[in-house]
């Protein structure tokens, strides 16, 4: 999240007078103030609020001068939070406690009585260097998740996606939540694109997250994030998908599929904007419009009390369903061709265009797995063409597509493809139902579909 225009700063030490002077200093600087007189305070204040810096004295108990104490809550503060500076100060300074508090991660040492110029020039400094942490922090974890995202831009020519273009431009310049619905591989992300684009978010973050290959041990930790040393896989800080779309746009794929356990948790987040990373009792705050897909049939979940009422309502202000790619017959040819050239520039092939067998196969073919199979059709031509033009052979749908028919002469990848798809078509789309039929989890069903272009 985006760190506020006044620093916040706590100040640590059993002493009043110092607490009284460095309040009064700091506050002249500009900065928000929060003291504690004693370590126990300062852990408590830090796991209840955020702050951009903290300035901890070491000793604490009465007549000691080992710092252990001070030390000691340094620690603990580096364990939760890497990235917010710690500076330490003592009135018995030494080399070796010093050395002792940067080993144990202060950012710097400050000796008692202070300088005011170089206390606040420490400050300023670590505070910046503080911020530029979190900074990059967040855009690493922005560029693992959004690296190589690019889709194109919505193609609709046809009379059933003329709905869907005006929902587009009516909600999307809005804050309203919207729930996008259609078929596995309809579009629905590229949807949830233009909405984006065409809001005051989009020079934010548009960040998704697939909900249906989540486990729910895994939920939480993806969207709010957790700290170091939360559970046993827990080696460093994560930001969540929450925080990274702050100020922008989180799109939530297969929503049907959230565990009910944390259903109350999203809905609590949706209306509020607070959250706290797992392991952490730190509540943070996002600013971020939610968009969600699902191929589900909610008010059918609903009923069956597997999806929460008050839930639904939230993410449902707006509903835009994505018609099948068979009901928009006008779009195949323009959608085809988009492909083929982002293909044949990733493959690096002299592919131009399809024959006109070949636009008939794909005009005539009835596309259960939507844009998405297309698209991975196309791929296939494009990577088995032996000329400039693609031909029905190349595609590998229907009967024309001159694959193997026996079992014995299929590979393994297409005997699996097959059965997948001869499992959601059994069960109408339903991945929950296809995946327990063929023994898979709903994330292992969720690779796969994705792998087979499904």
């Amino acid at each position: 999240m985006a760190p506020t225009s006044q620093p916040r700063v706590l100040i640590a030490d059993d002493q009043p007078d110092v607490l009284t002077a460095l309040g009064v200093l700091l506050k002249g600087e500009a900065y928000a103030v929060e003291k504690a007189t004693s370590p126990a305070a300062a852990w408590e204040a830090v796991h209840r609020n955020e702050f951009d810096a903290v300035l901890i004295d070491l000793n604490y108990a009465r007549g000691s001068t080992s710092g252990a104490e001070g030390l000691d809550l340094l620690r603990r503060i580096r364990e939760v939070d890497g990235a917010l500076p710690v500076i330490v100060m003592t009135a018995w300074g030494s080399i070796e406690l010093a050395v002792e508090a940067i080993r144990s991660g202060a950012r710097d040492f400050i000796e008692k009585p202070w300088s005011n110029e170089r206390l606040v020039s420490i400050l300023r400094t670590q505070i910046e260097l503080g911020r530029a942490m979190r900074q990059v922090d967040r855009l690493r974890q922005e560029n693992l998740l959004l690296r190589g995202e690019h889709r194109p831009k919505l193609i609709a020519e046809s009379g059933a996606m003329r709905p869907v273009l005006e929902a587009i431009a009516r909600v999307g310049p809005s804050e309203a939540n919207v729930l996008i619905t259609g078929e596995n591989g309809s579009g629905k992300n590229v949807v949830a694109e233009e909405l984006h684009a065409a809001s005051p978010r989009a020079g934010k973050q548009l960040v998704k997250v697939n909900l249906g290959g989540l486990s729910e041990s895994r939920f939480e930790s993806e969207l709010f994030g957790h700290v170091k040393g939360a559970f046993t896989d827990a080696k460093s800080d994560r930001v969540g998908r929450f925080e990274i779309a702050d100020g922008g746009t989180l799109l939530l794929d297969e929503v049907s599929n959230i565990p009910t356990k944390m259903q109350a948790r999203l809905l609590r987040v949706i209306e509020t904007g607070q959250f706290e990373p797992v392991g952490s009792s730190r509540t943070r705050r996002g600013d971020v419009r939610i968009l969600s897909a699902t191929n589900a049939d909610l008010p059918r979940e609903l009923e069956a009390g597997r999806f929460r009422k008050d839930l639904f309502y939230r993410l449902n202000t707006v509903e835009i369903h994505v018609p099948p790619l068979r009901d928009r017959k006008e779009d195949i040819p323009l959608l085809g061709m988009q492909f083929l050239r982002e293909h044949r520039t990733r493959y690096r092939k002299q592919v131009d265009r399809l024959d006109s067998a070949a636009m008939d196969l794909i005009l005539a073919y009835p596309w259960p797995g939507n844009v998405r199979e297309l698209d991975h059709a196309i791929e296939r031509a494009v990577l088995m063409s032996e000329a400039e033009v693609i031909r029905p052979k190349d595609l590998g749908i229907g009967s024309a597509g001159g694959g193997p028919s026996r079992l014995e002469e299929m590979s393994l990848e297409d005997v699996e493809a097959a059965l997948i798809k001869k499992a959601m078509g059994r069960f109408d789309g339903n991945v929950s139902q296809a995946a327990k039929v063929l023994g898979l989890t709903r994330s292992a069903m969720y690779r796969r579909l994705q792998k087979y272009g499904l």
